[in-house]
């Protein structure tokens, strides 16, 4: 390794370092830190100031060119969804068809699902007094119910787009979003299924050590008949299961579509129609996806709403989504400055020497982000703005399984650091801190090392 191969890498560990202290400790917002660690990695690697600002605006416009109107629409349809009143719908409706005592499964089902459109704390916040009205209700631990649909809503909030996170590792590796879609389904199924265990097995326990500590019980209990009476009440003013899943299930089955009829043509399994495979591939565009969904939200499930209402709930979630936006774009600007620079493929040459599955590098720098700053979208975002230029100079890297590993990563360990950790910590009324991670930061470490099972399977065999 030549010299200046090694100032730049130096200069990108030492870009990375401020990164995280100027999210850690300063008032630096993370888009700002993300631009001055490309500007810092790009001149450590010898470029010259205008090559690196080239760099840095052109891989900004070019995330944001690829999936920046896709989190627009993402955030307005999540939004419809939210006030509506679909996504409790579609929980109350899953404990129907699951019954008695299989409410935990019920609320996991109903996040995983809930969780692709609807930001993660505000899902939570919507659903979690189905949750204690449960509890009150059947007699099932609080806890249990509660860490059940919390895990199933954190799975697909980091694994499934259009959740902007795993959107922005799509758009930074250059993936496809359906297999995107696909993938966060299948490497999370395993880890939904063990964390609704813990939940089940020490949610009760919890409890019992809460009441020991504290002298309260967090959950009296009341009959079954009792909540079924004021679900029938509630779903009154809800929109039809119909109407409440559509939005989500188009626009997923449009990009399935187009993802099929490609792989078909290409691999010449049929001789379709160029007419179809193009109409397949305008529908399933993810933009395009997406506008459906939206419009079907909007006429399905805002038909008691004015106009003007409707327009305001859509902007607001456009008033939420800059902020994504602006971070994704960041992310992919330090991306290009990677790859203009030479440094990617400096480290990439280095990477694929080592006795190290190329799936763990993604994978470890979100978890090491991920511990040090707490977010999983900025954890996610580095990740891939690191590694992607780094994987793409390494031969056979499934890139979209590179993409799950960084959003994948994030999953670790949620603890003080993380604002999802305080909204279920604090629904469900635990105070104490040893408490609480048991509550939420062990669940999402089983999450965690599920899923890197997982990715190493999925590794291996495609």
């Amino acid at each position: 390794m030549g010299s200046s191969e090694l100032a730049a890498i130096i200069g990108l560990a030492a870009a990375v370092a401020l990164l995280i202290f100027f999210v850690l400790r300063t008032k630096i917002h993370a888009v700002l830190a993300l631009i001055i660690a490309a500007s810092i990695a790009g001149l450590a690697a010898g470029m010259a100031p205008d090559e690196v600002i080239d760099s840095i605006t052109t891989g900004f416009g070019s995330t944001l060119a690829t999936i920046g109107l896709v989190i627009g629409l993402g955030v307005m349809m999540g939004r419809i969804l939210e006030v509506s009143g679909a996504a409790e719908k579609l929980a109350y409706t899953l404990i129907r068809w699951l019954g008695k005592k299989k409410e935990e499964w019920a609320l996991a089902g109903a996040g995983f699902i809930i969780s692709i459109p609807i930001f993660v704390d505000s899902a939570y916040v919507i659903l979690s007094p189905l949750v204690k009205s449960l509890s009150r209700t059947t007699g099932r631990s609080i806890l249990t119910l509660g860490i059940s649909l919390a895990g199933g809503l954190i799975l697909t909030h980091h694994a499934v787009p259009p959740t902007p996170g795993p959107l922005g590792a799509a758009g930074i590796f250059g993936v496809s979003i359906g297999e995107m879609i696909l993938w966060g389904i299948i490497l999370t199924l395993p880890a939904l299924f063990l964390i609704v265990l813990y939940a089940k097995i020490m949610g009760p326990r919890i409890e019992a050590m809460i009441e020991a500590d504290t002298g309260e019980a967090l959950t009296p209990t009341e009959a079954f008949d009792e909540f079924q009476a004021r679900a029938e009440e509630r779903e009154k003013e809800l929109p039809s299961l119909f109407l409440a899943i559509l939005p989500i299930l188009l626009p997923i089955v449009l990009i399935f579509f187009n993802t099929i009829s490609a792989y078909i043509a290409d691999a010449g399994i049929l001789d379709l129609p160029a007419t179809l495979v193009s109409i397949a591939a305008f529908i399933g565009n993810p933009v395009i996806a997406l506008l459906a969904g939206v419009l079907v939200a909007i006429y399905g499930l805002t038909r008691r709403q004015s106009r003007q209402g409707t327009l305001d709930d859509m902007e607001h979630g456009v008033q939420a989504a800059g902020i994504i936006l602006l971070v994704t774009g960041a992310g992919g600007a330090l991306g290009a400055v990677l790859r203009d620079s030479g440094t990617g493929d400096s480290i990439g040459a280095w990477v694929a020497g080592l006795p190290l599955p190329t799936i763990m590098i993604p994978f470890l720098i979100a978890t090491v982000v991920r511990i040090i700053q707490g977010s999983g979208t900025v954890a996610i975002i580095t990740a891939a703005s690191i590694s992607a230029p780094i994987l793409a100079q390494v031969p056979d890297v499934n890139m979209v399984l590179a993409a799950q590993a960084a959003a994948l990563g994030s999953l670790f360990f949620g603890y003080f650091n993380d604002s999802f950790f305080w909204v279920v910590n604090r629904m469900l009324g635990v105070k104490n801190a040893k408490h609480q991670m048991l509550v939420w930061s062990i669940p999402t470490t089983i999450g965690w090392a599920t899923t890197l099972v997982m990715l190493l399977l999925a590794s291996a065999i495609f």
